[in-house]
């Protein structure tokens, strides 16, 4: 899949001698003791773990509940259970065509705009149609940040791959994130990318057989003169697995990942995101060669990697959640960076 190297309104009653007068003073204390009342409600209390406050909390809409911008693990979780039911997923398979049937189906309902990027991909044992879906969330701002991953899984003949943490997992959360960022105020518009072929058709390291997807979207991209509008990569992959253990990835950019780390520690994740590096080669690698500061949300330590064992027995919705979290705490700070700070990387 890929290689490894090793975050009193008082009411203000004007009295009157009279009855009429008294009277309006009972009813007038009457409805502020209701709104009292009422008040006395926290409607503005800290959000739970996860919730992403607005940019700007002056444009949230009237009465939208912070709720609503939370990460929903059990939704998550059944995307990725509807995945796996498809059965194994390679690239260009019957099996894909209906998870990709269902992920558009997902976003329409999700309200999100969405396109296919078609494309026909030479691979080792021939040119493959292949099909990513960018799906963009508007922002008060036209430039970009991406929410990515793969949604194909790993061609095996000689196994039942199903890829439940490798491709149905981080997918999973990207529709999630997706449904969550539609209900929020953002600064930059988001892409979500879904990138089909990441995974090798034969072999990894023969002629650049990987990574298909995220390769063609950048190329085109750049032909396309839209790359210079996207400011920042967040690629999650096999972010499934029930005992989560991701590393930071020296690939990525470092300002990137001091701000997904930070809200890993913030919320009480660091036994999930470990301090310890390590050094991925996978989707991000072409948005990082073409300058886009770039962050690979990974777990690779997971025995049932790139086996039949990669099934629902053993990936979490927890650990969904705690991916979910992470993303969306960091999402503001990583705004604030690149508004402040539009040229670093």
């Amino acid at each position: 899949m890929l290689t490894r190297v090793r975050e009193c309104k008082g009411a203000r009653v004007r009295i009157v001698l009279g009855a009429i007068a008294l009277a309006s003073v009972f009813l007038a204390c009457s409805a502020d003791a209701g709104d009292q009342a009422t008040q006395s409600t926290p409607r503005t209390s800290a959000p739970p773990i996860g919730t992403v406050a607005p940019s700007n909390p002056r444009t949230l809409a009237q009465g939208q509940r912070q709720a609503a911008l939370t990460f929903d693990s059990a939704l998550a979780y059944e995307h990725l259970r509807r995945q796996v039911g498809f059965g194994p997923r390679p690239a260009g398979s019957s099996a894909l065509a209906q998870c990709r049937q269902y992920i558009l189906a997902q976003l329409e309902t999700a309200g999100i705009a969405v396109r296919e990027e078609a494309f026909d991909a030479p691979t080792p044992l021939g040119q493959v149609r292949m099909i990513n879906l960018v799906a963009t969330i508007p922002g008060r701002r036209p430039e970009r940040i991406a929410l990515a991953t793969h949604y194909d899984t790993k061609l095996f003949r000689e196994l039942r791959f199903v890829g439940a943490s490798d491709g149905a997992s981080s997918t999973a959360a990207v529709l999630e994130l997706g449904r969550v960022l539609k209900g929020r105020q953002n600064e930059f518009t988001i892409d979500l990318l879904f990138f089909d072929g990441e995974e090798a058709v034969v072999d990894w390291y023969r002629s650049n057989d990987n990574t298909y997807g995220s390769r063609r979207y950048v190329e085109a991209a750049r032909a396309a003169g839209t790359l210079g509008g996207l400011k920042a990569l967040i690629l999650l992959d096999m972010i499934g697995d029930r005992n989560l253990t991701i590393r930071r990835d020296s690939n990525s950019t470092p300002w990137l990942t001091d701000a997904v780390w930070a809200s890993a520690a913030r919320l009480g994740h660091r036994p999930s995101f470990l301090s310890e590096d390590t050094t991925i080669d996978d989707d991000h690698m072409p948005f990082v060669r073409a300058g886009i500061p770039s962050v690979d949300i990974i777990d690779l330590d997971y025995p049932a990697w790139h086996t039949a064992q990669d099934d629902l027995d053993h990936v979490s919705a927890r650990s969904l959640q705690i991916v979910g979290e992470v993303v969306l705490d960091a999402l503001p700070q990583i705004e604030r960076h690149l508004a402040t700070t539009p040229a670093r990387r």
